[in-house]
């Protein structure tokens, strides 16, 4: 039986074990970064490798390796969306070829001091200069991919939308301005916009497309509530960026539209978790391998708490003025950076690597195994740095008690995060290598409803 529609398909294989090796590497230094909280090291250790050194290659390889998973995802959506080969596979593999590079040279570059010192967008120059090279060669193999195709679809120019926005706002945090506050005014048009807006309308088109394959649900009630969610994720999204502005100089105002369009910001995700339930009861397709919709359910589900309902908590003006770069922030980002867009790689990746491998039905206990243990560790995870979040906010913010000595009484509960964390890695592992080494199961997998490009059109 034929797994994949077209050749081109395969060069997505490449941008998922990229992504995945990558993962693995955020993770472990995600763990360096909780035993420096946890534990008084030596300062011989620290300075060989300081916790500023571990942060960035922490944050930078989440980075990277969520992009190359929506990269990779839509190279394998793409030419069954548009039934057609890809514009490209040689512009995919160059592209691919220059993100890498610059990525692996940005985390050696780190190792040696050769960082921007600008939080969460370290890589010097040069390097983004090449990364905006790789962006406009994704953006215009997808273009071209998709202005070629005999049919068009809402979901084909949803996915170029989004990563049109995507490249466009990384341009936004390139520049360094003298003044601190414009620097930070536009630094959050690149991590809010990115987060909140561009990623989101990748997560929704690439979902749609999934969903439609997985439960053979007719196109046009996917692209129903993809309308809906899309323009909810701008309209909520671009001004809910006012609750990044209450504390950097800039005007009153954005403590009023901040909080309005914050509080409405988990609107499109409760819509989504709505929209995942209505799949649920009017699909057509069989399961054929549960561990996927696992992952969709999964993805929902902590999209809506731990983005939606704790950055609801989190961003209203009044709680803001004291959590504001806590532990409480760090919980929240934990929470929502793996619920909206871990697993919606580790979804991607279930669903293609499979069919990228000639294989219908896999054995599935070690997935299922490693998806339990990373969503229940990352939910503790989430919990503990909250519970942190919140000591931290009482004895700094309220009894007015340093920083250094807040921190000695934190130090048990990051202690509690090391021990969780390194229960996840167990988890990641696990599903990485059921991942690398999936093999097809005895059973005979029922035939999926093959949803045609353009159905309702």
């Amino acid at each position: 039986m034929k797994t994949i529609e077209f050749e081109s398909q395969r060069v997505s294989l490449w941008y998922f074990r990229l992504a995945l090796v990558l993962f693995i590497l955020q993770v472990i230094m995600g763990l360096w970064l909780s035993i420096n909280y946890a534990f008084t090291l030596p300062q011989e250790l620290v300075n060989v490798f300081p916790f500023s050194t571990a942060r960035e290659i922490h944050t930078n390889t989440l980075v990277a390796w969520m992009l190359l998973g929506f990269m990779g995802g839509t190279y394998y959506i793409l030419p069954p969306e548009c039934d057609r080969e890809l514009y490209s596979t040689k512009i995919a593999y160059l592209q691919l070829i220059i993100f890498v590079a610059a990525a692996v040279t940005a985390v050696i570059g780190f190792l040696f001091g050769w960082t921007r010192g600008k939080p969460l967008l370290e890589i010097p120059f040069p390097l983004n200069a090449l990364i905006v090279v790789a962006a406009l060669l994704f953006i215009a193999n997808v273009a071209m991919t998709i202005i070629k195709a005999k049919v068009k679809t809402a979901l084909q120019w949803m996915l170029l939308g989004g990563v049109t926005f995507l490249a466009l706002m990384y341009l936004f945090g390139m520049p360094f301005y003298r003044n601190l506050n414009t620097d930070y005014y536009y630094w959050w048009w690149v991590i809010h916009l990115w987060v909140e807006g561009a990623w989101e309308i990748v997560t929704a088109s690439i979902m749609a497309y999934i969903i439609m394959r997985v439960t053979g649900v007719e196109r046009k009630v996917v692209e129903k509530w993809l309308y809906v969610e899309t323009g909810l994720f701008l309209f909520t999204g671009i001004v809910g960026t006012g609750h990044h502005y209450y504390w950097i100089g800039a005007p009153d105002y954005w403590l009023w539209w901040g909080g309005i369009f914050s509080a409405l910001e988990p609107l499109p995700i409760v819509l989504m978790v709505v929209d995942t339930w209505m799949h649920v009861r009017e699909r057509k397709n069989p399961i054929v391998n549960p561990l996927t919709w696992y992952y969709i359910v999964g993805l929902a589900i902590y999209h809506l708490v731990g983005a939606g309902l704790w950055g609801f908590m989190h961003t209203l003006p009044p709680i803001n003025r004291y959590t504001h770069g806590s532990q409480i922030t760090v919980s929240h980002g934990h929470l929502a950076f793996f619920g909206a867009y871990a697993l919606l790689n580790l979804t991607i990746f279930y669903f293609a690597m499979p069919r990228l491998k000639g294989i219908t039905k896999y054995h599935d206990t070690a997935g299922r195994w490693g998806f339990w243990i990373t969503t229940i560790a990352m939910f503790m995870l989430g919990l503990v740095f909250g519970i942190a979040g919140i000591l931290q906010t009482y004895l700094e913010r309220f009894l007015d008690i340093g920083y250094s000595t807040a921190q000695q009484t934190m130090m048990f509960w990051f202690r509690v995060a090391f021990g969780v964390g390194l229960v996840f890695l167990g988890g990641v592992l696990t599903t990485i290598w059921h991942l690398f080494t999936l093999k097809p199961s005895d059973k005979l997998a029922p035939e999926e409803v093959v949803v045609p490009p353009a159905a309702n059109i």
